[in-house]
Order: C-alpha cells, then structure tokens, then sequence
C-alpha cells in the first residue's frame, strides 16, 4: 500500500518520530512492564511475502494465514481486499477475508500491551500504520512478529523488508493514527491471549455463518473451556452439531444452556427442535411451551416452534 512517491518523505518522518512522538502507552510499559511479560519474543517462523506498492493488505494477512496453518498467497487474496479506488484495503476487508479462509478474525484492544502479550503467546499481528503525515496518510499493514522491551523495540514483516526493527516510540506513533487498529487470524480451537469474552464469541459467530461447522464447533468448545457456562458459546455448539447432524450433541449442549440459562428462549426453543426431529415429541412440546413462555424478542420464532411441532404430532 506504500505510495512511491513519498516513500522518501515517510522514510525521512519515521527518523524522527522517537524524539518527538506523545507514545504513552510505550512509556507505562517500559516505566512497569509486567512481571509475567517475557523481555523479548521473536517469532521467527512466520512467513514473509513482499509487499509490492498498495499489497501490504494481501501481503499481510497471506503472512498471518500462513502462521496459522493456511496456505494462501497474496496474488490469491488481492482480488477479496485490493481496492482499486482506495489504492489498498480496508480494516473491515481484512477481517472479512480471514474468515472466508477459514481462521477466526480477532481485533485486538487498541492497547500495546496486548499485542505483546498475542506475539508472547506465539500469534503475530496484523496492524495498521500511518507512516507519514496526519494530513497527508501513507496507509500501511505491516505484521508485529517480535519486541524487545531491553532495547525498546518493535519487528515487524513490513513491505520489502522482512525483519524491520522499530523504536518502541516511533512504532507507537505511526500505529496510534489509526487508533491502534490489529488483528490477529487464528487457527480452529485457539483463543487470544487478550481476547474479552463477549467480542470473541461475536467473531466465532461472524465465522460460523461462513465456515465449515466442524472447524467453527473447535472454536466454540474452546471459548467453553475458557468461559464455562457461555450462552452464546453453548448455542454455538449445538448448533453446528446440529449442522453436522450429530442430534446427540446438539441435544447435550442446548439441554446444558438451559439448564444454565432457565430464561433463554433460544435454548429452550432449540432444545424443542432438536427433541422433535427426533420424533419425541411431548419432550420437544413441554420445551416449546416453556420457551413461549418466556416471551421476548424471540417469541414469534418460538409460536413457530410449537405450531410445528403440534401439527407433527397430528401427522
């Protein structure tokens, strides 16, 4: 996404950016950096493309899909992100294109010590940099794939270089005008190390409406283990059992979600449908009953369920 002709101009501003920028998050951290924070992490096997002008989007996320046990390239992914018009891509594009190949889209908190926590947890990430003016931007992704808080330094895969070091400051700076957007594209069952429990469950659902069951199912079970009794994560799971016609399992996790959550419509409708595609038809109508019941926003989709059901039972 490098604009050739300020490259010169970009080049020269990142020299001086260390003496200059407000990087606060850069001065909490090596002020009282935490205990349980390794000093240095490097990931060395990631894999590096060149980013040729206006690719560093494809170039960036074929790096991260790599890392994360899927072969794509960047000549693969410049038709999904490449916008002519814009010269490069958007943020919403990038999380886009991961899902469609298969790997969870996670934006991480705008925060620089999370991202130093996902590079320590072995996960490089994909950020969004302004590598010149606020007037006049050079919009750049670029793949944190290690730190030093000794020297107080930054690595990246970035354009044509694949190991460009960085002042902490000076990397701050640049990532700050973009609010400090990253992302990182993770592979079935693995969780962020920062990741908050609502926004991960929401981007395990965005992927499920796209992906294979089996693989989004990994995911689901994971954020469980982490954040037992997750309402969306037990629906998550019936749900693609369900898809994958294991009504077993499906059974299971919608009767545990009621258990769990005796006042969720979704579980006990859900639990209906499952107890009535198996034939057992005065379980699945004492579970539709108790989800109309409940009323609220779903209370439409659970009359369906029960009007189904009874007229089965009429058959």
């Amino acid at each position: 996404m490098l604009i050739r002709d300020v490259r010169l101009l970009a080049g020269v501003f990142l020299l001086c950016l260390g003496a200059c920028a407000n990087t606060p998050q850069t001065r909490s951290l090596l002020d009282s950096s935490p205990g349980d924070l390794p000093r240095h992490t490097e990931l060395t096997e990631v894999p590096y493309f060149a980013q040729e002008a206006f690719q560093c989007g494809p170039a960036s996320l074929a790096m991260s899909l790599n890392a994360a046990g899927i072969e794509v390239t960047p000549e693969t992914l410049k038709p999904e992100l490449y916008l002519p018009d814009r010269h490069g891509s958007l943020q919403v594009e990038m999380l886009a294109a991961t899902r469609r190949h298969g790997a969870t889209a996670y934006q991480l908190a705008p925060e620089l010590n999370d991202m130093l926590r996902e590079i320590a947890a072995g996960t490089p990430v994909i950020v969004l940099q302004n590598l010149a003016l606020s007037w006049y931007p050079v919009w750049h992704y670029a793949v944190v794939v290690g730190y030093d808080l000794d020297r107080a330094e930054i690595i990246l895969r970035s354009g044509l270089e694949r190991r460009q070091i960085l002042p902490m400051t000076t990397f701050e700076y640049t990532w700050a005008r973009s609010n400090c957007w990253a992302m990182v594209a993770l592979p079935p069952g693995k969780i962020p190390e920062t990741a908050e429990e609502t926004s991960f469950i929401a981007a395990v659902s965005a992927l499920e409406k796209i992906s294979d069951p089996e693989r989004v199912q990994s995911t689901y079970l994971a954020a469980l283990n982490r954040w037992p009794g997750n309402l969306s994560a037990q629906i998550g799971v019936g749900n693609t059992a369900y898809r994958l016609n294991n009504l077993a399992q499906a059974e299971a996790a919608f009767r545990q979600a009621a258990q769990d959550h005796p006042d969720s419509v979704a579980a006990f409708n859900n639990l209906a449908q499952i107890l009535s595609d198996q034939t057992r038809y005065e379980e699945a109508m004492e579970a539709a009953r108790r989800a109309v019941s409940l009323g609220g926003p779903l209370l439409q989709t659970a009359q369906e369920t029960l009007a189904d059901i009874e007229s089965r039972m009429k058959r």
